[in-house]
């Protein structure tokens, strides 16, 4: 619980002087990130709410269902797929526009890729529905896109990594 509340309090940059909450303010970059981010998911709520949509009437019109309810919870369910995809690609919006991929570290996509392939695995073993399936290849589809753009962008070194470090002005230090 208080690795939580520390991780809420470094995100969101409260701290706590004289019994007052105080809240941080943002940089330029993180400004800049949150402006692409939300264009990000602008464009894509215009691709996704019509596709949900028109599966669920797909589904009503063409598949058969026990009831209404289950017509309902499928549609839901299928939702929620279709929108944990959404949550994950403006990381690669982000990337595209900012020409880098300095803001996820690789420790980071270490563990989205074992996550990944982890997922992978049960898809073939265990015995799931179709969409739960497909839930977990887009997991692959994302990560190739990821694989493919940390190829073709540089790592911005002048950016802040996750431990707060910037490697330009070290090696710039380092000369002198």
């Amino acid at each position: 619980m208080f690795i939580e509340l520390w991780k809420v309090s470094k995100s969101l940059k409260i701290s706590l002087s004289g019994g007052k909450l105080e809240f941080g303010e943002k940089t330029k970059e993180e400004v800049e990130t949150e402006k692409i981010d939300s264009e990000a998911m602008w464009y894509l709520q215009w691709l996704m709410y019509p596709l949900v949509i028109g599966g669920a009437i797909y589904s009503l019109l063409y598949m058969s269902h026990r009831s209404w309810y289950s017509w309902v919870i499928n549609s839901l369910v299928n939702g929620v797929y279709c929108f944990g995809f959404l949550f994950m690609t403006p990381q690669l919006f982000l990337n595209y526009r900012m020409k880098s991929v300095a803001h996820l570290p690789w420790r980071a996509f270490m563990y989205k890729a074992f996550n990944t392939f982890i997922d992978d695995v049960f898809a073939f073993i265990i015995t799931m529905p179709t969409a739960h399936r497909l839930a977990c290849f887009r997991d692959d589809i994302i990560f190739v896109i990821y694989l493919y753009q940390r190829w073709l962008y540089p790592v911005d070194k002048s950016r802040v990594n996750e431990f707060g470090q910037v490697f330009e002005e070290q090696e710039e230090d380092s000369k002198f």
